[in-house]
This record gives structure tokens, C-alpha cells and sequence, in this order.
């Protein structure tokens, strides 16, 4: 077998103990190991053992004589890449500090740092953190447009800077990513070609790189320097890429061009690519054996995780994918029968609420389930809003493992703190949270605006909300505050205003639609995703009839919630969006919000794009070890009063309905 080139030196004899390859892998992993050399595309399903596949590949190339400097190992986190290298030096003896093993930043940087002088790139450049970034580029910007950042709809430094990061990772022009991925900033998308240019050149006067950079300047080498191309594809003779679906444009390039011998391994799942909304391009795996002439593909399909029954539902996810865009695959159980998942219809979110801990108690307390092994999916943070909130008011210990719990997450407590405000101008901490979101303005001069517009009211014997509008206080606002300050105030009129004839829902409503709203399309890139869970506090204001009510309750979930902080190591139900569960497994797998609209996403139907949906929901019904609950709701409790009448997912009804067994609740949950 080829696995050295003419040059190479065979390691000194019993350098490496000898490993019994064929006892310690199963068919499908040791045929993937011990592969002769050239273009290896591994589709390993969920749950089949590709870290140890990749593992033992490492392991097996040592064995051969590849010395450790000829491998280059690809991961997308460093412990994965130190995982991985602690494990082959536990095989091989082998210190994981003699390969190139790393992230594509991690190495790309160490390339540059080599070699950067090739394109001009001087050794002693320095990388910019996120915070750094984000302030050259508001000076470059405000050299271009001294007025960009006035106008509170257009996108603050982070979110402009996500535009411009999408766009150079998939290599989509800036217009092309605003549209696919960023419309609430279509208006503006023509000047930001501009300030992606003038971003650039400051980085290139003030020799510095960016994240991004440590990824195109290294393309760029390998394009621009052929020499140094070449002393990498000789040197690397064999490269492996973890996760390859998961790569984007610029990555996928680089290993064309390093791996130009075509000795490369490439491990991954097309049907676990749901990351496109940060550059992972699908088309890279399916590509794959078309840039690679005389790929082998191996697959490893035997699942040690999931029982026959959950691995057959999510075969028949597999199934559901259109004919020719994607791989063959079907997963195998290693484990015995089980139960058939459950579809669990619901009335609505609160039914599935109440239906999840009456079952996680009874998991816990009659079958012994750990909390640490039961897990709640979900697509969207909205979803999961009546479910934390059942668990807090039940005294079921929670951990939110994608982020925070709901009315702590930073736009929710604005809005919140915005209400509360209007609802008592007396609450100086809902003025201080709002106040502050206007430009140059601090805490200190809140604090003074509150105090003028105190005595104001008070003088002209007016109300507070009023008081704000007058000259006398918006004299007291920083000249960068002034031209939001009227749409500020007007904002807040006419919440007072609602909040006088109308029911909370329909104040959190106007809240929204108000100068808030504008505030937070500018404030974050993830706009649409925010936008839809201050919309699900819609819903959950509908339940009360006095404002009073609803802010009672918050304060009160907030000081349940807060009261129970859960000790990382206690054990605890686990929340988490199916993306963030990607690579995780749990005993017990409940998705819920499983309605067309909510997961697939309201936006992928609109677009008539369905198919990474479909991956996560693969996904999400691979977690599950024992049991899963698939759940949906009848009825929408965001739609306004009576609801709206949903569908359960197509991601559902497109399954054969032997694969899972219905479970339709009643009142008492006498199933």
C-alpha cells in the first residue's frame, strides 16, 4: 500500500505498540481505517463512532511509517483536535505536540505566521479580538458615512460586521447575503461594499487581521504563492477534516488546494449540515467525490446509541429527503427493541407543557431516570417560553444549555423594563434599562434626564411620559441622543396610551411595533429570530387582563427561577435548541413545537426551502437513546385572542405512520 512517498523514512521498528485494528473497530470503521490513500469520503451517521474512526486513522497512518509531521488534522474546536490527538497518543505513545492538529483558524494562523510575508502579510501582524474588530470598523464606517450609525434601523457595529463576515466565508457578494440571510437590512445594502473595502484597508495600514482573515489570507497564499501551495501538499501527505460538512467556502478551497494529491479524508454527515446561517455550505459534501476524482465513500451506519425503533423513525427522515440531493444511508441498531416514539398531540403550549413534567415526574420517580439523561429540544427559543415556565412553577430543576432562560435574555428585559417603565414612571430601573439603549447615553445621564423631567412634571403639573416631550428635557438629552429622542417619547405615549383603553397583550404589541422595534433591527443581527420571541410574549400577556398581573408574574418567574440557581454539576432537566444538542445524547428526547410554522420555520416554508429543517430534525430525533416524545400544539397561543389553528410538522406527517405510536392527551392525562 502507498502510504509513503519515496523520501519518507519508516519509524524506528516497535516505535509504536502494535494495536489490533480488526478487534477494536467494527467492519464499517475498520474498512474506513485502514483504506489505502487517496480521496476518503466517511459518511458516518449519528451515533456511529466517527471520532473513532478518525482516531484510529491517525493510529493506523502511524503504524504504516507516516511520520506525524506528514498528517494535518482539520477540526472545528480545539478540544475536539486535542480529543482526538490525547487519544492517538493513548494508542500510539505518540505526542499529540508533533502534529499539525488544530482548527482551520488555529492553523491557519500558524501558516500565516510562517508564510504571510508572501503576500505581503509581515510576521509581526497582530489579530484583533471581536471587540477590536467591531471598533475598526465603526471608524472605518464613519469615515465613509459620519451618519451610518445615527440611524437607529441601520445595523450597529456587531450586526454589520456579521453581514460582512457571512458574506467573505461563503464568498456570496454582500448583496447576495443580505437578501439571503439579513433582510432587514436590504435598504442599505448597497453602501456596505464600501465599507468593507475601507474596513480592509485600515486592517492593511494598521497591520492587523481579524478572525475572518486568518481564513482568506491563507486561501489567498495558497492561490498567489504556488511554491508554498506546493511545500504544503508535499508536506501534508495526508489530511484529515473532522465534521466536513460543517465547512464553508473559504474551508472547503483551502483543502482543495493544500490536498492537491488527493490523499485526504474527509468525515462527516450530509444529513447533519444545519449550519448555513454560518457559512456551512451543503454543496461541500455532496461535491466532495466531483473535486476529488476516484472518491471511495465508506459508510458507517451501525448506531450504538438509539434503539432499532428511534433509529427507524429517523431512517424514515432520511427516506423523506428528496432523491439526489443527498447520500444513501440507512442506520443500524446495535441495541435491543424498545418502544416506538411518541407523537403527542397537544391543545396547546400549556397542555404540552403540563404534559412534559407529569412525564419527566414520572420518568424520574418510578423509572429512575437521571434529570441529567432527559432533554427538551426545540427550534426556536419562543417555543421553549411555556415549558420553562411550567418547569419553574413545578420546582423541576432546569438548565437553559443554549443560552438563558427566557425573561432573562437581554431583548426580552428591555422590552419588559419599557413597560414596566410606562406602567410606573416612578421605576427608575425600567428607565435606566430602556434610557440607556439611546446613543451616549449612561447610567449617570439617565439618571439626570429622569431628574428634569421629575421637576418638569411636577412644576407643570403633568404626566411624567408627557414631561419627556417637552424642550426643557430633551435640552437635557446628549446632542447624539436628540434625533431619536421624539420617537422615543412618541413611543412611549403611545404605550401609555394603549395601556389606558387596551389589554396587556395588545400594550406588548405596541411596544413592540414602537420605537423599540426599530432599536432592535440596528442592535442585532439576528433581528428576525428576536423579533419572533418578543412576539411569543404576546401570547403569554393574552392569559392576563391587568397590567399589574403580568408584570406581577415576570417578577415572580424571574424570582422563582433566579432563587433555584442549579449547580452546573447538580442534576438537572436540560433545554437546549436542536442546534446546540448536535453531538449530545440523552436517555429521554422531547421535541416540542412540532407544528408547521414553528419547526420547519415559518420562513423556510415561505421560502420553499425545507431541507435543513429537515436535518435538524434528524438531528433532534437522533439524540434520543430510549425514548423520544415528539410534541406539537393544536393551537397557537401567539396569534391573539382564540389562537390560531396549526398543522403538525410535515416532518411528522410525511412519516410512515408505523414508525411511532399517536398519543392524544386528555384533560387528566389519562393515557
Amino acid at each position: 500500500m502507498d502510504f509513503l512517498l519515496d523520501n519518507d523514512r519508516a519509524p524506528t521498528p516497535g516505535a509504536i505498540p502494535p494495536i489490533d485494528f480488526r478487534a477494536l473497530l467494527n467492519d464499517e470503521q475498520f474498512n474506513a481505517v485502514t483504506a489505502e490513500p487517496g480521496p476518503l469520503l466517511v459518511l458516518a451517521g449519528a451515533g456511529s463512532g466517527k471520532t473513532r474512526t478518525l482516531t484510529y486513522r491517525v493510529a493506523y497512518l502511524l503504524s504504516k511509517g507516516v511520520k506525524p509531521s506528514e498528517i494535518l488534522l482539520l477540526t472545528f474546536t480545539n478540544k475536539a483536535a486535542k480529543e482526538m490527538l490525547h487519544r492517538v497518543h493513548d494508542l500510539t505513545g505518540v505526542e499529540p505536540a508533533r502534529f499539525w492538529g488544530g482548527t482551520f483558524h488555529s492553523i491557519g494562523h500558524r501558516v500565516l505566521r510562517i508564510h504571510g510575508e508572501a503576500i505581503n502579510l509581515p510576521r509581526n501582524f497582530t489579530i484583533l479580538d471581536a471587540d477590536e474588530s467591531e471598533s475598526l470598523l465603526k471608524q472605518a464606517v464613519e469615515e465613509q458615512d459620519k451618519l451610518f450609525f445615527k440611524d437607529k434601523t441601520n445595523p450597529r457595529p456587531g450586526p454589520l460586521f456579521s453581514v460582512l463576515s457571512l458574506s467573505r466565508n461563503t464568498q456570496l457578494s454582500i448583496d447576495d447575503t443580505v437578501v439571503q440571510y439579513f433582510p432587514q437590512y436590504s435598504e442599505i445594502k448597497m453602501a456596505l461594499p464600501a465599507f468593507a473595502s475601507a474596513y480592509a484597508a485600515k486592517k492593511r495600514e494598521q497591520n492587523v487581521c481579524d478572525y475572518d482573515d486568518l481564513l482568506e489570507h491563507w486561501l489567498t497564499l495558497l492561490i498567489k504563492a504556488p511554491e508554498v501551495a506546493a511545500y504544503f501538499a508535499h508536506r501534508f501527505r495526508h489530511v484529515l477534516v473532522d465534521e466536513y460538512q460543517d465547512t464553508n467556502t473559504l474551508q472547503a478551497q483551502i483543502i482543495d488546494k493544500i490536498a492537491t494529491h488527493h490523499r485526504v479524508m474527509a468525515v462527516g454527515d450530509d444529513a447533519q449540515c444545519i449550519y448555513s446561517w454560518r457559512g456551512a455550505d451543503f454543496e461541500n459534501i455532496m461535491t466532495f467525490p466531483e473535486r476529488h476524482p476516484g472518491t471511495v465513500i465508506h459508510r458507517i451506519e451501525t448506531n450504538y446509541r438509539s434503539t432499532p425503533q428511534i433509529l427507524a423513525l429517523a431512517n424514515g427522515v432520511l427516506n423523506a429527503q428528496p432523491k439526489g440531493r443527498h447520500f444513501d444511508k440507512e442506520l443500524r441498531a446495535s441495541r435491543a427493541n424498545a418502544q416506538k416514539p411518541l407523537v403527542v398531540q397537544c391543545i396547546d403550549d400549556r397542555e404540552q407543557g403540563d404534559f412534559i413534567i407529569k412525564r419527566i415526574r414520572s420518568l424520574m420517580e418510578d423509572d429512575g431516570v437521571s434529570a441529567n439523561e432527559i432533554a427538551i429540544l426545540y427550534r426556536s427559543h419562543f417555543v421553549a417560553l411555556e415549558t420553562q415556565l411550567a418547569l419553574s412553577k413545578a420546582g423541576v430543576p432546569y438548565q437553559i444549555t443554549s443560552g438563558v432562560k427566557f425573561f432573562e435574555r437581554q431583548h426580552v428585559r428591555d422590552l419588559v423594563g419599557l413597560i414596566s417603565f410606562v406602567y410606573n414612571p416612578s421605576n427608575q430601573t425600567g428607565w435606566n434599562r430602556i434610557a440607556v439603549l439611546l446613543p451616549k447615553i449612561g447610567e449617570k445621564g439617565a439618571q439626570k434626564i429622569y431628574s428634569a423631567a421629575l421637576d418638569h412634571a411636577k412644576l407643570m403639573q403633568r404626566d411624567f411620559i408627557d414631561a419627556l416631550a417637552t424642550d426643557d428635557v430633551k435640552s437635557k438629552v446628549p446632542k447624539d441622543a436628540k434625533d431619536e429622542w421624539d420617537s422615543f417619547c412618541s413611543s412611549l405615549a403611545e404605550v401609555a396610551e394603549t395601556m389606558k383603553n387596551d389589554k396587556p397583550f395588545k400594550v406588548v404589541e405596541m411596544a413592540i411595533d414602537g420605537w423599540y422595534g426599530d432599536y432592535l433591527r440596528g442592535a442585532f443581527a439576528d433581528y428576525i429570530d428576536r423579533l419572533e420571541e418578543l412576539k411569543a410574549m404576546v401570547g403569554f400577556a393574552q392569559r392576563f387582563d391587568e397590567m399589574q398581573d403580568l408584570l406581577a408574574q415576570i417578577v415572580l418567574m424571574n424570582g422563582e427561577t433566579s432563587d433555584r440557581k442549579v449547580d452546573p454539576d447538580a442534576e438537572a432537566i436540560k433545554l437546549t435548541t436542536v442546534h446546540q444538542a448536535k453531538g449530545l445524547e440523552y436517555d429521554v428526547v422531547f421535541v416540542i413545537g412540532l407544528a408547521d410554522g414553528m419547526f420547519p420555520g415559518r420562513r423556510a416554508i415561505e421560502a420553499g426551502d425545507v431541507e435543513e429543517e429537515r436535518r435538524l430534525f434528524y438531528v433532534a430525533v437522533t439524540r434520543a437513546k430510549n425514548e423520544l416524545y415528539l410534541c406539537y400544539p393544536k393551537v397557537a397561543t401567539r396569534a391573539g385572542p382564540g389562537g390560531m389553528l396549526l398543522q403538525p410538522s410535515r416532518f411528522i406527517t410525511e412519516l410512515d405512520e408505523k414508525l411511532y405510536d399517536p398519543l392524544r392527551l386528555k384533560r387528566s392525562f389519562g393515557w
